[in-house]
């Protein structure tokens, strides 16, 4: 008489666990040309509020310095970095014309639709082309995207917001895309949203680092607080759980605080403020940049990426459990020095290698293992002589998380 009894109580206990779920949903938003130092420099009371609900951490934009990936600070590469988690060699955004986007690449956008063709999507922005040709919203070449909730073109509008030489026109439509986005969060609760916000940079070529440029973060602030408050009246009332990220997409020049898209120290410094309290080891102790982003995003809405996706991101989780980061590769007389940063004490490392970039035309890289071995190891020394090559792709696959580097080799002088 005990295993009905047993099997009823378990199956009830399993009902009400899965009734209490939270479903998760993000929202990040990008605040154009903020550098970190001014951010930490002012009083900005709802920046504060989700600090302390979470967490505070610099960034960095601009890829690898000096490296096969260093990429331009400039805005539109900066978001595109952020949807693909790939820095500009992968997904070939190199200014603000998006002449030719890589959408083999996917964005988060694109990925999470396919595995949850069923939740919503939005994006609240005055730039049309954030939607149209980032995300590839209705493109053959983008996976046919289809973004559920989209307020964008205000800037085309130039009746309602009529263009004058000081761009406060440019935080009418800010505030319209923040009342756009609170609006929608408060009443359609889109699982997948992107905020853009434009004014601050605007200030910031038009004064460099001076009041004016203040002024365009404080009111930025209240922006994001309406937008906060959208989120914490979902969270009470409703059973989900909210993830916000608020980064920008690059810093300035260092002497006016006009400028960008050089490798300064400056242009290169952003930040990320969340209300996700508990990050990493990576997140709490490394240099994160904007590619770190979008899988952590994947991971908190469970979000599973396929191999070839994985082998291709630059970045590495803040979010979920992570296994490896800091991967470096030498070349020397047919053999490659691997080395990396264990994060976790056990499991194994599997090290792969491709000589091909077939991936970046929509082909199959074909990929070789090399050997298998702990993590703490920290090291291997991986013989490439059946596999003679002048462009290698490394890649370390560990329990959590997967690693990528690419290898060009000088060509020996005849």
């Amino acid at each position: 008489m005990k295993t009905p009894f047993i099997f009823i109580a378990c199956l009830l206990l399993s009902m009400a666990v899965n009734a209490q779920q939270r479903q998760h949903k993000v929202v990040y938003i990008i605040a154009d040309g903020i550098p970190a130092d001014v951010l930490e420099n002012q009083d900005l009371p709802n920046f504060k509020k989700i600090v302390q609900a979470g967490s505070y951490t610099r960034m960095h934009v601009g890829g690898d310095k000096g490296t096969y990936n260093e990429t331009p600070t400039i805005s539109a590469v900066g978001y595109n970095s952020l949807l693909t988690g790939t820095w500009v060699n992968k997904h070939n955004v190199p200014d603000n014309d998006i002449k030719e986007p890589n959408y083999k690449y996917q964005n988060i956008f694109r990925i999470f639709k396919a595995q949850y063709p069923g939740k919503k999507t939005a994006i609240f922005s005055s730039w049309t082309d954030n939607r149209t040709k980032l995300l590839g919203h209705n493109l053959p070449a983008a996976g046919n995207l289809k973004v559920d909730y989209f307020f964008d073109g205000y800037e085309l509008d130039t009746v309602r917001f009529k263009h004058d030489k000081k761009a406060d026109y440019m935080h009418q439509i800010d505030e319209q895309v923040a009342a756009d986005a609170s609006v929608n969060i408060h009443d359609k609760a889109p699982d997948l949203s992107w905020v853009y916000l434009e004014y601050t940079d605007d200030m910031g070529h038009a004064h460099g680092d001076s009041p004016e440029f203040y002024k365009a973060i404080s009111m930025l602030d209240k922006q994001v607080g309406k937008i906060w408050d959208a989120i914490n009246y979902r969270q009470k009332n409703f059973k989900e759980d909210w993830l916000i990220v608020i980064t920008t997409d690059h810093g300035r020049d260092e002497k006016s605080g006009r400028g960008h898209g050089g490798q300064s120290d400056r242009q290169r410094s952003t930040w990320m403020v969340s209300n996700y309290k508990d990050l990493n080891i990576y997140g709490q102790y490394f240099d994160l940049g904007i590619v770190d982003i979008m899988p952590s995003i994947a991971n908190y809405l469970d979000v599973k990426l396929t191999d070839d996706i994985y082998r291709e991101i630059d970045g590495v989780p803040f979010i979920g459990q992570v296994s490896v980061t800091a991967l470096k590769t030498i070349y020397t007389q047919n053999r490659i020095d691997i080395s990396w940063q264990a994060l976790q004490k056990t499991g194994k490392v599997k090290i792969w290698i491709a000589t091909t970039n077939n991936f970046k035309t929509g082909a199959a890289d074909e990929y070789h293992l090399l050997g298998e071995t702990d993590l703490s190891q920290e090291h291997f020394l991986a013989d490439v002589k059946q596999y003679p090559s002048s462009f290698y792709k490394v890649v370390l696959e560990a329990p959590n998380n997967t690693l990528n580097k690419w290898l060009k080799v000088a060509e020996k002088s005849k």
